[in-house]
């Protein structure tokens, strides 16, 4: 095989800033593109966050159709992936927000029995175990709890400086703090719920 034939075998990656200006042309397979290339990511983030892939799937869902409905300013270059967790996370915690007034207000209605696979005693600990968690999560800064999440993705240091929009060197100190504050809020609420 001649190494032009290897050459043309190569397929370009169009960027994303390019799919967002072809996507306000009203270019639908440009979104699909934005959607597919960013949909397991902003997923893997919002059921982190809700604990449940039915709500995961609906805010996912509501972020591109965001996106969508008022594609992000045209400049040279857009950072769509950090656009998207930004409005992930926010999506994500007003969820919760709502959630918990929901079982506040539904608190003596018949409990959820959706997995029951499980032991009743695993199930509680389970649940019990996933609403500290994110309490816990819900008590510290916004961004600590994306930087997270987004590292609990398995995204390395230099894409977590993109999508936080912050300095590389600083990601690992960052995460350092992150974590501290997950352990005393997740501290707290254990004290809390004893």
């Amino acid at each position: 095989m001649s190494h032009d034939a290897s050459e043309s075998g190569k397929v370009a990656v169009i960027s994303d800033s390019i799919l967002l200006e072809r996507m306000r042309q009203g270019d639908k397979a440009s979104f699909e593109t934005l959607f597919y290339r960013h949909y397991d990511r902003v997923y893997g983030l919002l059921f982190r966050l809700t604990g449940n892939r039915a709500d995961a799937e609906d805010l996912t869902q509501e972020v591109f159709l965001k996106l969508y409905r008022q594609p992000l300013p045209a400049r040279r270059e857009h950072n769509v992936s950090a656009w998207l967790y930004r409005v992930a996370t926010n999506s994500g915690y007003n969820h919760i927000r709502n959630r918990r007034r929901r079982w506040q207000r539904d608190r003596f209605l018949v409990p959820d029995s959706s997995d029951s696979s499980l032991d009743p005693a695993d199930q509680v600990a389970r649940k019990e175990l996933q609403a500290t968690v994110q309490a816990a999560l819900s008590r510290i800064q916004k961004p600590q709890t994306q930087l997270l999440l987004l590292r609990q993705m398995g995204l390395s240091y230099a894409e977590l400086a993109e999508a936080c929009n912050v300095h590389p060197g600083s990601v690992g100190k960052m995460l350092s703090r992150a974590g501290e504050a997950f352990r005393m809020a997740y501290q707290k609420e254990t004290e809390s719920r004893d």
